[in-house]
């Protein structure tokens, strides 16, 4: 349940802090007062979305915090919103996400919101109205497990298939391309054929320049009555003698043998070069023709000649694929079979689970509204097997709720007849029966230790009604207080007559900035607020006596119903 609540710079809401108490507690204002804020400022502390448009204007960020009971343990939650957006969360002041909130909320609070009873004009909602009422969460989750693989395999067959649908032409296409670049003998350890191609059509290019330089060199080296390495010889001797003389010159004495080696080398180098010169013009060729070849190649599959040995290796392994295509469709047609039977099996035993159920929840239902001043009411939830196209992770169950709200007239789908205010009331009805189901409340059992069940939070569930239903409505939310704490919003002093706390939401103009306050009446408060929301702005000693009177009279019932209650052992009803 919900103790404490504190707003900081929240959209029209400065600073508010609001002490909440077991029982029914009934917040009331004139529209657009805020009342909506306080309960989407616990929607944000349930782990609701965070935006900086809910930032007070002109602040720099705004501030919702909470102090919640629950099964004897506080815990105090807090979210932070700045103005760009961003937000923070902490449990006990230990940083939280806003995940780590979702599934904190389950057992602090359940809020039902403005328009949620809206919800049941759309047939698709049925079903899990259905499951949630009946406690089958848990085979919902296992049927929508099974349709997640079935769905997974249903689409990888597909792909499959389409891929091999294609595979006569793209087969081919890779085959005439891979043929293509086997030809080409491409190697794969060195892919840089094409520069070494390059450079040796440079020397053939020039190969007759070439020739004649390695051939001169040599001579001069080694061959001519001058040449250099003999002229060397008498070189050396003089150093030698300057040696004997200078040590500075002895250096280059040491370093002679290895200077002649490497002339040596050199002569025996230009010699074997020109030699080896093919200047013949079929070997150009052969080298254009090849460097023609590699970069069409590099054109076609490249840039790089790394790139179109890469694209020869991909083809090859594509053309294997292609090859086991009928085999893989097989183990996936085999694989989707086993998750369609998987998932029919367990969507099967959800729908006879399902239609077990439904019955009960029909008679359930029927005797709620009928203590909602819908005394003969029928009710039926109405299955039709849905086409195979048209199953969902919920199951294979088309879901409707028939029913006909007066005597005499056939069941009709609920969308379709039933006005706001029975629709507000269907909607209660169908809450307290989820509230019996979730937390093993009977009407007809004892209050559960302070702090047991989690609170419920009702926004204007009194939408259409009025009068005496309006009336029947409030005995029916300080029912489902003796068990829960309860907070309603509402309009309606019927409802609001029936409060254990009662607190007024105004909104005020102080220098030019609109500001909500929140306070809590004692009973004269309580006579004026239930007198304007009796009569509007011209308040009457009459209509306050009447005010009076209504209070009067709630607190007497309550006080009856209370003595007449003997204690007994909680009994769970499920419908």
């Amino acid at each position: 349940m919900l103790r404490f609540l504190r707003i900081q710079r929240l959209a029209v809401i400065d600073a508010v802090e609001v002490e909440f108490d077991a029982g029914l507690n009934v917040l009331t204002g004139e529209t657009g007062a805020g009342k909506s804020i306080l309960v989407e400022a616990v929607g944000l502390l349930l782990g609701g979305r965070a935006s900086g448009d809910l930032v007070r204007t002109g602040e720099d960020n705004a501030t919702v915090e909470a102090i919640f009971e629950s099964g004897g343990e506080e815990l105090v939650v807090r979210r932070e919103i700045s103005a760009s957006g961003r937000s923070r969360a902490f449990i006990n002041g230990e940083l939280a996400t806003a995940g780590a909130l979702k599934e904190l909320s389950a057992r602090l609070v359940e809020l039902h919101g403005q328009h949620e009873h809206q919800t049941l004009l759309d047939p698709a909602s049925h079903v899990s109205v259905l499951d949630s009422i009946a406690g089958l969460a848990a085979q919902v989750d296992v049927v929508a497990q099974a349709f997640r693989e079935r769905q997974d395999a249903f689409s990888e067959l597909a792909r499959v298939r389409a891929a091999v649908a294609e595979r006569g032409a793209r087969h081919e296409l890779a085959a005439f391309q891979f043929a293509e670049l086997d030809r080409a003998g491409l190697n794969t350890v060195d892919p840089n054929e094409d520069a070494a191609l390059a450079s040796t059509r440079k020397i053939l290019a020039s190969a007759e320049h070439v020739r004649e330089l390695c051939e001169t060199s040599y001579s001069a080296l080694y061959e001519r009555d001058d040449a250099i390495l003999a002229g060397l010889g008498a070189v050396w001797r003089r150093v030698g003698e300057l040696a004997a003389l200078d040590p500075a010159f002895q250096q280059y004495v040491d370093a002679k043998a290895g200077i002649k080696s490497e002339l040596e080398d050199l002569a025996m180098f230009l010699r074997r070069y020109a030699e080896g010169v093919d200047a013949s013009p079929s070997r150009l060729q052969e080298v254009e023709e090849r460097l023609a070849l590699l970069e069409r190649l590099k054109r076609k599959y490249g840039p790089t000649l790394a790139d179109v040995v890469a694209r020869r290796d991909a083809l090859r392994l594509e053309i294997a694929d292609s090859e086991g295509g009928d085999e893989r469709i097989a183990t996936l047609e085999r694989a989707r079979q086993a998750a369609h039977e998987t998932f029919v099996a367990n969507a099967k035993a959800l729908s006879t689970a399902r239609r077990r159920a439904a019955a009960g929840f029909g008679r359930a239902l029927e005797k709620t509204l009928a203590e909602l001043a819908m005394e003969r009411t029928r009710f039926e939830v109405r299955f039709m097997d849905l086409p195979e196209d048209a199953w969902t992770a919920e199951g294979i169950d088309g879901v409707e709720f028939f029913v006909s709200p007066n005597p005499g007239e056939d069941l009709r789908p609920l969308a379709r007849i039933v006005s706001g205010g029975e629709l507000s009331r269907i909607m209660l009805a169908i809450k307290t029966l989820l509230a019996e189901t979730r937390h093993g409340w009977s009407v007809d059992g004892e209050r559960p230790p302070s702090g047991a069940a989690p609170g419920l939070i009702f926004d204007e569930v009194d939408a259409g009604i009025g009068g005496r239903v309006a009336d029947i409505v409030g005995q029916k939310l300080r029912v489902l207080a003796s068990a829960f704490q309860v907070l309603c919003i509402t309009h309606l002093p019927q409802i609001a007559a029936y409060a254990d706390s009662h607190f007024q939401i105004e909104k005020h103009v102080e220098q030019g900035r609109t500001r909500t306050t929140v306070k809590r009446l004692d009973m004269s408060g309580r006579i004026e607020e239930i007198s304007r929301m009796l009569g509007g702005a011209a308040l009457t000693d009459g209509i306050r006596a009447s005010a009076r009177e209504m209070l009067g009279e709630r607190r007497q019932a309550k006080g009856e119903s209370e003595r007449a209650k003997a204690p007994r052992p909680t009994r769970s009803r499920t419908p």
